[in-house]
């Protein structure tokens, strides 16, 4: 494939978003759970830890919080003690319970479909609202994570580092069947080839669709 990394995002998205999808087929959410609830609490246990260390401490955790009700009532200390090894206990217990409180109290243990009202839960910013809404709901969701971050920056799909600005110029781009898949394609594509902070341009397929990757394997042939 020729050089295309200097073509317009909008003129190489398609073709970016194809070439991952083709690599990493069924690529989802890594995350293991069985209600919007339990995404929920997993995306806040995964704040600052892998999706791999998480899905070891949730099936106790769901085992002995089994719905919104049980962690609404939930011992701080019993629950802190379980979440320990993803780091922060303190303060993601603290988010769960609280979320679960008001859960109960304002949307009858149900976890709402809509980004405005998810970010009023306790430890719920934006990027694991358009999680819940992507993954669970099935609605267009644009994700942004560190990878999508890094990676979006790398292809030129952005200039900026704030999560909502690259959310937004996220939405311009994407076509909406494409919208969640991304943040998964993506997420599959930092932890194999383009990782923080040595990316393996030398096996990535999107080097020609690539700013980041060109100017790197330039410098490498010099």
């Amino acid at each position: 494939m020729k050089n295309r990394s200097l073509e317009l995002p909008q003129d190489r998205i398609k073709d970016i978003i194809a070439i991952l999808t083709d690599l990493y087929p069924g690529a989802t959410c890594s995350l293991d759970f069985k209600s919007c609830h339990q995404l929920m609490v997993a995306a806040i246990l995964a704040a600052q830890c892998t999706d791999e260390r998480v899905n070891r401490v949730t099936p106790e955790l769901f085992a002995k919080y089994p719905d919104v009700a049980a962690f609404a009532e939930a011992i701080y200390d019993e629950l802190e003690a379980i979440v320990r090894p993803t780091g922060f206990f303190r303060n993601k217990s603290k988010a769960i319970i609280e979320s679960a409180r008001q859960l109960v109290q304002d949307y009858h243990g149900q976890v709402p479909d809509e980004i405005d009202e998810l970010v009023k839960l306790s430890g719920v910013g934006r990027k694991t609202a358009n999680l819940i809404v992507g993954v669970c709901y099935g609605r267009p969701a644009v994700i942004v994570d560190t990878h999508v971050t890094r990676i979006s920056r790398r292809l030129g799909l952005t200039t900026h580092k704030d999560p909502t600005k690259i959310e937004m110029d996220l939405r311009e781009l994407l076509p909406e069947e494409n919208m969640t898949e991304f943040n998964h394609i993506i997420v599959f594509h930092g932890r194999q080839i383009c990782k923080a902070p040595t990316p393996r341009c030398e096996i990535c397929p999107l080097v020609p669709l690539c700013p980041h990757g060109q100017e790197r394997m330039a410098a490498k042939a010099k």
